[in-house]
């Protein structure tokens, strides 16, 4: 428990005292504020629950200050201008209980999105920024802003800051010169050609932010501490166009030096600290890091700030391994450690840690489906291996009446979540598995490096049934006459699904993807994968690693054209990262037969020949759920869960597995 003991210790920003070093990473609110801008039931007890869960200092995630110059459906996110009195009576109900847990809180504020708006937030209107430059998303040109409307937008902050000042908010951070967002396209020349004093010169292209904590110091006072979401590298290669790691680019965004540069210049207008990341919206895979990118990846940028201006370093970016955010501490790199996406799957990371109960702690998977992927497709903020996340009060684990005896068949994710809930809500589950250990199609999703956090997810999966001490049957197959011959209450049958295969003729050289992750056959140097979608893409990029040479064949006209991730920063990268490494793709493309280390395709071009040592099925699963039609009229409680229901993804599998459990 002394380990982390550093991690534990007080900070000031300003003159706010902070009880720890982890601060909650903001993340978008969406789903968290009612029709009037105020905070919802929801958004209140989603960050307290983060308060209750240990942790020092929370932000908030973006509120808006104005809805005129760029306007924003609603509900939206948060908007502390919009009805003053209703966002005060809110957001003061939800401070007060934060304290009460000795935390602090700051509201993100930001002005505007700017080219990057997400179009699905956006509505009819045509999007703004500094100058007349290309939108992220849309083929649309942004129209710059006049001067009266940055005027106006500044005034709103200093108004807002106000209003959160009076909700017992106890700071504001600016959202930001981070990220490609407004005050970004503002700051950043590429995205700046303005000829006014808003343009030109970084003071000039600095004067947004300045202004900003101006007004808010005439509305709030000195006292009220403001810091600063920054980013000192963007890694754009060009519009839309971002580098990948390890790439060698030329900067069209802010480099290093000018990073340092703009750093000293905000310090120096008096903002209290910089919670920093890397990143835009033209390399998205840096600002919203997905499994691809290394843990700890902001703690370079963060170290070089922190080498150069003397005011509290806040640093996030994949920072959920304790022992990487103690040494960030006692090395200096940071001041405090930013939590975003593993507060989103476990709320109790920080007292879990605090009392030494690590194995206890859920890992975050960095999948982006439950937060980043579902923000951008439907304005709404969960998390994939917490169905609790922002809805902890609708999804509160049900009471019993009656405890009852459940068989759960499979012991993949959707059958240990299952048999986690039951347990927990005071039924006596019992869990049968085929196989010697549990996790299902976790197993050899988790063999590359980069999905090593899949590994711990089945490890922290393990760690619960154990203390929850459920009965755990592995190496045992379940069949009608033993459902038939025993007597259960309920059965859940989650037997998952098999890998498909393809009759392609020399079947001893043809493997399925999870054969060969598994290692229970050699691919040989030369492999050719069959299947360009997130397994085939993943399989892909390990064996190339791996030292393989490797071609991708895909039926469809694109990879990931189908059951992608939801979110770009994932698929963008992972698209990126297939020719980065060598990897050779061949679209609209179906394979015909494979002999003689000979691979036979029909091309738009006609038929071509793919010389290689093997062939890597990757072309999806189909459903086992024999178990279930042999028994469906026979037990009068029967459930069907996970990939045995509908081949998804890990999400899905947990989300419904909580669902049905928590009802019986």
């Amino acid at each position: 428990m002394k380990k982390y003991a550093p991690l534990f210790t007080p900070l000031k920003i300003g003159k706010v005292e902070i009880k720890n070093r982890y601060a909650m990473a903001p993340m978008g609110p969406l789903g968290l504020s009612d029709a009037e801008g105020a905070f919802n039931d929801r958004g209140i007890e989603y960050y307290t629950q983060r308060a209750k869960g240990g942790t020092g200092l929370i932000f908030t995630g973006v509120t808006f200050v104005d809805n005129t110059v760029e306007k924003h459906a609603m509900p939206h996110v948060p908007c502390s201008t919009h009805n003053p009195v209703h966002f005060i009576r809110t957001a003061l109900e939800m401070t007060e209980r934060i304290h009460a847990y000795d935390a602090k809180i700051f509201l993100q504020m930001s002005g505007g999105f700017g080219r990057v708006t997400v179009p699905t937030n956006m509505g009819e209107y045509p999007p703004v920024s500094a100058s007349a430059i290309p939108h992220r998303w849309l083929d649309k040109t942004c129209r710059p802003m006049t001067k009266e409307e940055i005027r106006h937008i500044v005034s709103m902050f200093g108004k807002g800051a106000y209003n959160a000042k009076r909700a017992g908010f106890d700071g504001v951070q600016i959202h930001a010169v981070h990220e490609g967002y407004l005050l970004d396209q503002f700051a950043i020349s590429f995205f700046n050609h303005r000829t006014d004093e808003y343009g030109g010169s970084l003071q000039n292209r600095l004067r947004f932010a300045r202004e900003i904590l101006e007004e808010i110091r005439k509305t709030c006072g000195d006292d009220f501490p403001v810091t600063l979401r920054y980013s000192p590298k963007s890694f754009i290669k060009d519009f839309k166009s971002g580098a990948l790691p390890g790439e060698e680019f030329i900067e069209k965004g802010r480099d290093i030096e000018e990073g340092i540069e703009a750093a000293k210049l905000l310090v120096e207008f008096g903002y209290a600290a910089l919670d920093v990341d890397v990143g835009s919206y033209d390399s998205w895979w840096w600002s919203h890091p997905p499994m691809y990118q290394a843990k700890g990846l902001f703690m370079p940028y963060a170290r070089i700030m922190k080498d150069h201006v003397a005011v509290p370093i806040i640093c996030a970016g994949r920072m959920d391994n304790p022992d990487t955010a103690l040494g960030a501490i006692r090395d200096e790199v940071c001041d405090m450690v930013s939590l975003g996406r593993p507060l989103l799957a476990d709320p109790d990371y920080v007292n879990k840690l605090q009392s030494g109960d690590v194995k206890s702690i859920r890992p975050c998977i960095s999948c982006h489906e439950g937060c980043m992927g579902r923000v951008q497709a439907y304005s709404a903020l969960n998390c994939a291996v917490n169905p609790q996340a922002a809805r902890e009060k609708v999804r509160a684990y049900t009471p019993i009446l009656k405890k009852k005896k459940v068989l759960i068949v499979g012991g993949g994710v959707a059958g240990c979540e299952a048999a986690r809930v039951l347990a927990l809500r005071g039924h006596d589950p019992v869990l049968y598995e085929k196989t010697g250990q549990l996790g299902g199609n976790l197993i050899p999703g988790g063999v590359p490096d980069f999905k090593e956090d899949d590994k711990a997810l089945v490890a922290w999966f393990e760690h619960q049934l154990e203390t929850l001490d459920v009965p755990v049957n592995l190496n045992t197959t379940v069949d009608k006459g033993f459902i038939l011959s025993n007597t259960f209450d309920a059965v859940i049958i989650a037997t998952g699904s098999t890998p498909r295969k393809l009759a392609l003729g020399d079947d001893g050289r043809v493997f399925t993807a999870e054969e060969i992750l598994l290692k229970k056959a050699d691919p040989g140097k030369k492999v050719v994968v069959v299947g360009g979608g997130l397994i085939g893409c993943e399989t892909a990029l390990w064996l190339a690693r791996e030292g393989k040479t490797v071609t991708i064949v895909e039926v469809m006209d694109r990879l990931l054209a189908v059951n992608g991730p939801l979110c770009h920063s994932n698929s963008d990268m992972l698209k990126e990262l297939i020719p980065f490494n060598g990897i050779k793709v061949i679209t609209s493309a179906r394979v015909k037969g494979y002999a003689g280390g000979t691979l036979i395709c029909g091309t738009k071009e006609g038929e071509a020949e793919i010389h290689c040592d093997s062939v890597v099925l990757a072309v999806g699963y189909d459903s086992n759920r024999s178990l279930y039609e042999d028994i469906r009229f026979d037990v009068p409680q029967v459930y069907l869960l996970g990939d045995a229901r509908r081949v998804a993804n890990i999400m899905y599998a947990i989300w419904d597995a909580f669902e049905v459990a928590n009802a019986i």
